[in-house]
């Protein structure tokens, strides 16, 4: 099932490529969706509330995570590209190492830091017990966590975006049937949400890692290869650090924002809540299909052809832009009744919350969306360093105005404002900056 991403016509290729990444990210959601979707209908409003504020902490470990997975998935990317198989098995093994080490210490910094952290982003007493026991949970899940995402990034380094999907159809719609088991039947509250998406995620990660290995054991290599590669890890690192540090940055910037909203109370934490799952659905769409570009770009770069990756860019605008229409369309017509399946009917507060949120937000997904496909370029050609500005561009500025528009407006439609205006100028920024790379690739075709 592994496909070559250098032959073939390029926008069918991405198309056929991305689209099982777009499922598989929808399915990926489910898994937030739903604990947010059982903890309001089934617990209550504050429980709804304690699964939103702790999520924002958790996205701080899925960056370490998603770094590592963009690492690898680069790296084996360009060797696949470039029919270096043996290096391809060394620095799968090299970047599965090092996640391991990662993944350590990053559980105990949250073992001991998890408390003080929901402390410093003003979580309210109401809700910080749940806050701390669904993040006690989850931290003893994170190796499943960060080697799923390296196994999902090998499969996609491979060509082969079927797999993840099929892995996590079948593992998220569990996750719902569980969470409802453990809520409902077993009345286990907020910790019956957290401990079902510890075993889901466990049993998709088993699985995943194992699918993984009987395909590394298929590809032919001409000598026995090492387990580890200190230059691979270099190049993984590379990639790696400033994917991790982007996502970080983002994360620590919505815990940021976070405190903000808590300033407002319950009932605004829970339409943000509700509304951000569905925001996020989108955006994770977006930077799932980026992140299939990258592979295609790293193919392609590793092959040498670079007008292909020019041809990348034009038909992944047509791509995100597709799917950008009936996101606003359903978002802006009908968000009332998406958002009510997180709350009941008698929050009005946190209805209306979540509506202004979407309203505001999913204009401007057209924006955001180009900049995630061109962002997918950058990485895939290694100009990390162009990436990181413009990422960091939207961020301080999203964090700065949150901060300053919700003062001068004493009101959450401030925080909201702040989200098109750090797209809107991120975009200009990664745009020129792809369009730099292109010229500095030039012409030059192989084959």
């Amino acid at each position: 099932m592994n496909q070559d991403l250098t032959v073939g016509k390029p926008e069918k290729v991405l198309w056929k490529f991305c689209l099982p990444l777009f499922g598989s990210i929808l399915f990926q959601q489910l898994y937030n969706i739903a604990d947010s979707l059982v903890a309001g209908k089934f617990i209550g409003e504050n429980a709804l509330a304690a699964v939103g504020n702790s999520y924002e902490i958790t996205l701080i470990f899925i960056a370490f995570a998603f770094g590592c997975n963009m690492g690898c998935s680069v790296v084996v990317s360009q060797l696949f590209g470039a029919k270096d198989y043996g290096r391809l098995k060394t620095a799968v093994s090299t970047a599965c190492l090092f996640s391991a080490m990662l993944c350590a210490l990053l559980m105990l910094a949250g073992i001991f830091g998890c408390g003080p952290l929901l402390h410093l982003i003003r979580t309210p007493q109401e809700v910080f017990a749940d806050s701390r026991l669904y993040l006690d949970i989850y931290i003893w899940g994170l190796p499943f966590v960060f080697f799923y995402n390296i196994s999902t990034g090998i499969f996609s380094a491979l060509g082969d975006s079927r797999t993840p999907f099929y892995f996590l159809a079948v593992s998220s719609t569990s996750n719902i049937a569980v969470d409802i088991l453990f809520v409902k039947a077993f009345d286990m509250g907020v910790a019956g949400v957290a401990w079902a998406t510890f075993l889901c995620q466990g049993i998709s990660c088993v699985l995943a890692v194992l699918a993984i290995w009987i395909r590394l054991r298929k590809i032919p290599v001409q000598e026995k290869t090492p387990l580890f590669d200190g230059g691979l890890l270099k190049k993984i690192l590379v990639i790696a650090i400033p994917s991790i540090l982007q996502q970080s940055f983002i994360s620590v910037g919505n815990i940021l924002i976070q405190s903000v909203i808590n300033g407002f109370g319950p009932s605004v934490m829970a339409g943000y809540s509700a509304a951000v799952k569905l925001n996020n659905m989108v955006i994770t769409s977006f930077t799932t299909i980026g992140n299939g570009i990258s592979n295609f770009s790293a193919q392609n770069l590793g092959a040498r052809k670079y007008g292909r990756i020019r041809e990348c860019f034009r038909a992944g605008i047509k791509m995100v832009w597709c799917l950008c229409v009936p996101f606003c369309v359903l978002y802006i017509c009908f968000g009332k009744y998406l958002l009510l399946l997180f709350m009941e009917k008698d929050s009005a507060a946190a209805l209306l919350t979540g509506r202004q949120f979407l309203w505001i937000l999913s204009p401007f997904y057209f924006v955001v969306s180009a900049k995630l496909v061109t962002d997918g370029i950058l990485r895939g050609v290694s100009a990390m360093r162009q990436f990181m500005a413009a990422t960091f561009t939207d961020l301080v500025l999203r964090v700065a105005l949150a901060f300053v528009l919700s003062g001068w407006t004493q009101s959450s439609l401030g925080i909201w404002s702040a989200w098109p205006i750090g797209w809107s100028i991120a975009t200009g920024l990664s745009v020129f900056f792809y369009r730099r790379e292109c010229r500095k690739l030039g012409n030059g075709e192989k084959g």
